[in-house]
């Protein structure tokens, strides 16, 4: 007996939903979990955890803050960059600040709740404070003595042309000092909050400052990456903490530097990425080989 169409379309419809459940829904996810219990491979997919006395303290993969309960670094330890990673390092909430180079402006609302640094000012703010933990040069070009970004929205008299009539340091309020007394001799006013100065006919003028070109304080020291999970930092990064954690451990920072070398990895292939260093793995040599006393 030949089953209507309708019916036998119906059927082949419900066997093919059968075999692909069986197929993709029990059969591959079973074997994927197979493949990861595999040697070598179990650590990946247990979250590549570091474990000490059988305590988990952090993973290879993702990483994490050495900071104190108010959220200060702790000075002896080595510091990860930052983080835009939901509170930092949050493997929930991976991700960027997706704040970009025009991104200059404060916004500096009348509740500070709802204020918002731009990226200049993010970057000039972290500089600012590794350059006062580490004891090196925190200045950056286009950034203020305070740590915000070095930005001015400069009013003219006929729009774009004519003689400067107001100058605004956009990103500095009371109780700061403007950061230039004056532009082409009008006095710099701080900004208010609840202004926007753009939007009012300001034009954004940078002003460079006398910050040297290559900065003290490299790159990945004030910028998140592109995960916010990043757990390695530059040789550089890594290089300007030696001193802090030598004094702070009361050791000779040449130990701490061979202690840096040997967690330092290489190019992949040699060529691939830039060298870089494990955190977390070279802050476990340290309480290993250069304890607290």
């Amino acid at each position: 007996m030949r089953l209507p169409s309708w019916l036998a379309r119906h059927l082949a419809a419900l066997r093919a939903l059968l075999v692909l459940t069986v197929l993709l829904g029990l059969a591959y996810p079973l074997a994927m979990v197979a493949v990861g219990r595999m040697p070598g491979l179990a650590g990946n997919t247990g979250g590549s955890l570091v474990t000490v006395d059988g305590r988990a303290v952090g993973s290879t993969l993702i990483g994490q803050s050495f900071t104190d309960a108010d959220g200060n670094p702790v000075a002896r330890y080595f510091q990860s960059r930052p983080s835009a990673a939901g509170d930092g390092y949050d493997p929930t909430a991976t991700g960027a600040s997706n704040l970009g180079p025009e991104s200059v402006v404060d916004t500096i609302a009348a509740d500070p709740a709802a204020s918002r640094p731009s990226l200049l000012t993010r970057v000039c703010a972290r500089s600012k404070a590794v350059g006062e933990l580490d004891g090196v040069d925190g200045r950056r070009p286009y950034c203020t003595a305070d740590g915000v970004g070095a930005v001015l929205a400069v009013f003219r008299r006929d729009g774009l042309t004519g003689p400067v009539t107001r100058v605004v340091s956009v990103n500095q309020v009371a109780p700061a000092t403007p950061f230039l007394g004056s532009y082409q001799g009008v006095p710099v006013e701080l900004a208010r909050p609840g202004e926007d100065y753009v939007s009012a006919g300001g034009l954004v003028v940078l002003i460079r400052g006398d910050a040297p070109a290559e900065p003290a304080v490299p790159a990945d020291a004030v910028t998140a990456s592109g995960s916010g999970l990043d757990p390695h930092i530059s040789p550089a990064y890594a290089d300007i903490q030696v001193a802090r954690v030598a004094r702070e451990r009361g050791v000779d920072p040449a130990a701490v530097r061979r202690l840096v070398r040997e967690h330092t990895t290489g190019r992949l292939l040699g060529f691939l990425g830039s060298p870089a260093v494990h955190v977390l793995d070279l802050n476990l040599a340290l309480d290993q080989r250069f304890p607290v006393r």
